[in-house]
């Protein structure tokens, strides 16, 4: 199984050609581009006022406002610093590149704007690694939004940082799917001891959850990550924010890519005994009918 880039590579891509067409004394054109990402995430990459020197990179997260109560605007503001501009229309963060002041060390800068949605998230992880780091375990749970019918609770206590993805399976079939994959992540824990437990409900919301506003449906999973310091730490912590924040994503990818294989090994099975059946089927020998004279 792969795991899906935590960077927006469209972004990144259309940037570095940009900045290499300048670089290289081409005619800047202008630009207007509109990607799409997961979580319903938009970014637009266009001009300003038509300066074709001028690139703002912008994204509209539905729940941005909801990070903002995390400490989003901060960590953006130390992560992007002087790139960062008024926010344009329509949209949550704007950065903005100018090709007539390029630095040596664009292709980081590139990077950095490519991990936009991925910085937006890890406001709420870090602020929670940071309440287990100092044994602050009596804040208010994080609630975030991040789907329509989906949601991410976030929890600190002194030994642990407990996550819990409230996902929803479109298809009976992705119920089904979906446990056994949960099955092999809990399996993977044998095989590793530093990787965190991983627990899954079905229909249920975990005990954590109790009390709470958390949806009980036969179509609505929650699967709950145990962060122990070790996964927190300040060494560490960038991997963790990284893979446990794409988990959604990687979940029904999966699914999907399951499907898919289950699907194409079905055709090709059919096609196998169609192949026996028509080898099967008697000939039919004509038969010369004769006239009697």
């Amino acid at each position: 199984m792969i795991l899906l880039e935590i960077n927006n590579r469209v972004v990144e891509e259309t940037l570095t050609v940009k900045i290499k067409n300048s670089l290289a004394g081409v005619k800047n054109d202008s630009i207007d581009v509109t990607v799409a990402d997961f979580d319903g995430g938009l970014y637009r990459i266009s001009n300003v006022n038509n300066d074709k020197t001028k690139i703002r990179i912008s994204i509209s997260l539905k729940f941005y406002k909801e990070l903002q109560e995390h400490g989003a605007d901060e960590l953006l503001k130390r992560e992007y610093g002087s790139l960062l501009t008024a926010p344009e229309d329509g949209y949550n963060v704007t950065l903005l590149v100018d090709l007539e002041n390029i630095g040596d060390n664009w292709q980081e800068t590139v990077r950095k704007i490519g991990l936009l949605k991925r910085n937006c998230f890890a406001s709420v992880f870090e602020k929670y690694f940071d309440f287990q780091e100092a044994g602050d375990d009596g804040q208010k749970r994080a609630v975030i939004h991040y789907r329509c019918d989906e949601t991410l609770y976030v929890e600190a206590k002194a030994d642990r940082v407990t996550v819990v993805f409230s996902t929803r399976f479109r298809d009976e079939d992705d119920v089904i799917i979906g446990k056994v994959f949960m099955q092999e992540l809990k399996e993977g824990l044998r095989a590793s001891h530093t990787a965190p437990p991983v627990l899954f409900s079905h229909r249920e919301p975990p005990r954590e959850l109790a009390n709470t506003d958390a949806v009980v449906d036969n179509n609505v999973g929650y699967v709950t990550f145990v962060l122990f310091p070790r996964h927190t730490a300040r060494n560490t912590r960038d991997n963790t924010i990284n893979l446990i924040h794409m988990f959604r994503h990687y979940l029904h990818y999966h699914i999907k890519c399951s499907k898919s294989y289950i699907h194409s090994r079905m055709r090709a099975k059919t096609s196998e005994f169609l192949k026996v059946l028509n080898r099967a089927r008697p000939e039919n020998k004509s038969t010369d009918k004769k006239t009697i004279t």
